[in-house]
């Protein structure tokens, strides 16, 4: 059973920045691909940012140039760096992993999210 667990999630204000953190039981080298996810109150999870094996990272239009994608491969840990938090980026971040099963099918893997709040 794969664990994702989230941390640093809180409340800041406008401007302001976060750095989330995704810690996996796992080598992240065992992942096709890492990214985050967020659920804004009564709105649909949306993609934020994506890190793949290999490859370049994705964003969302709206956290271009604001929001940084990383890995430590070594502590099996991917970050989201916010920068110049808004408002309507709070939202419950949630990191996701994708790996292919034995019989080759991509399977997500979901940890159960971290609260972001960006509030004045």
């Amino acid at each position: 059973q794969v664990q994702l667990v989230e941390s640093g999630g809180g409340l800041v204000q406008p401007g302001e920045s976060l750095r989330l953190s995704c810690s996996t039981s796992e080598s992240i080298f065992s992942f096709n691909r890492m990214g985050w996810y967020r659920q804004a109150p009564g709105k649909e999870r949306e993609l934020v940012a994506v890190s793949p094996r290999t490859g370049s990272r994705i964003y969302a239009d709206s956290v271009k140039g604001r929001f940084t994608v990383s890995r430590d491969n070594f502590k099996n840990t991917m970050y989201l760096q916010m920068n110049s938090l808004k408002p309507e980026d709070t939202a419950v971040y949630y990191c996701n992993a994708v790996r292919e099963d034995v019989d080759g099918l991509l399977i997500d893997h979901w940890g159960k999210g971290t609260l972001v709040t960006v509030s004045s």
